[in-house]
């Protein structure tokens, strides 16, 4: 009886030692627990900071951006459909002044810095404008250059018909610093509102030579040739983009401007003859 006694009471003391082992363990993995949470708190927050873009958007871009920015308009309305965009496209000094005098817009894109300061001047630009391309000058003549014009001083021969842009919109500005670094004086028969309208008097054979942006003879390259030439180099111009200070919808605004920067939206515009900043 007494060896039973003592075998009992072995079990007995065996049993307890487990027993202190066990709680040791679930308090050792109970701290284990706490740093997990933080991480998980934060990743579920992150959901959260991208919002959908809703209600409308106007940009006022230069003539010269037509083409592509209304292909880079409806790759970010796909990706924000419950967005409206609307350009309104002519030339940047007239549409500074449209902005400066209160015309409701979210977005500018200049043709030239000169345009874009006068906004910021008047205080309407919303943060720093941004370079997003270049545009540079070239000789727009009829498909298969008839009169075999290749340099500027070639459009200073009286048989010639010229048309530029007028002197205060950025491409006529261009033309007349590189007609400077040429030292040539033209007559033209036609001074046009913007770049589109003095392309089109070559188009519809009302002239034969017109000094657009490389990227609007490339837009119409079924019906003319763009002829480079060195001065263009003297005369390259800076399109700057930036939200407005009065835009009403100024998230998509930002969200836009870093849109027309993106990768994927640079390859559409150099695809069009523009060069990066």
């Amino acid at each position: 009886m007494r060896i039973r006694d003592l075998a009992v009471a072995a079990v007995l003391l065996t049993a307890a030692g487990c027993g202190s082992v066990s709680s040791t363990s679930t308090a050792t993995t109970t701290p284990s627990t706490t740093p997990t949470t933080p991480t998980t708190t934060a990743q579920s927050t992150t959901p959260s900071t991208t919002q959908p873009l809703t209600g409308n958007l106007t940009v006022l871009a230069a003539a010269s951006l037509t083409g592509t920015f209304t292909k880079i308009g409806k790759d970010f309305q796909a990706a924000h459909p419950g967005l409206k965009i609307t350009f309104s496209f002519g030339a940047s000094s007239t549409l500074a002044q449209q902005i400066i005098q209160g015309a409701p817009a979210d977005v500018f894109a200049s043709a030239a810095p000169t345009n874009m300061k006068q906004v910021s001047d008047a205080g309407d630009v919303s943060g720093t404008p941004t370079t997003f391309v270049r545009n540079q000058l070239v000789i727009a003549v009829p498909k298969g250059n008839p009169k075999h014009l290749t340099t500027l001083a070639d459009l200073t021969k009286p048989t010639v018909k010229v048309v530029e842009c007028a002197a205060q919109v950025p491409c006529g500005a261009a033309a007349a610093k590189a007609l400077a670094a040429a030292n040539v004086k033209l007559t033209p028969v036609s001074l046009e509102a913007d770049v589109k309208s003095t392309l089109a008097k070559l188009t519809l054979g009302e002239a034969d030579a017109a000094l657009v942006y490389r990227t609007d003879a490339l837009s119409v390259s079924d019906k003319a040739d763009g002829v480079e030439f060195p001065e263009s180099a003297q005369a390259v111009n800076d399109y700057p983009i930036a939200t407005l200070s009065h835009s009403s919808n100024a998230t998509a605004a930002q969200a836009f401007v870093a849109f027309v920067q993106s990768a994927p939206e640079q390859a559409v515009l150099t695809a069009a003859g523009f060069q990066k900043p």
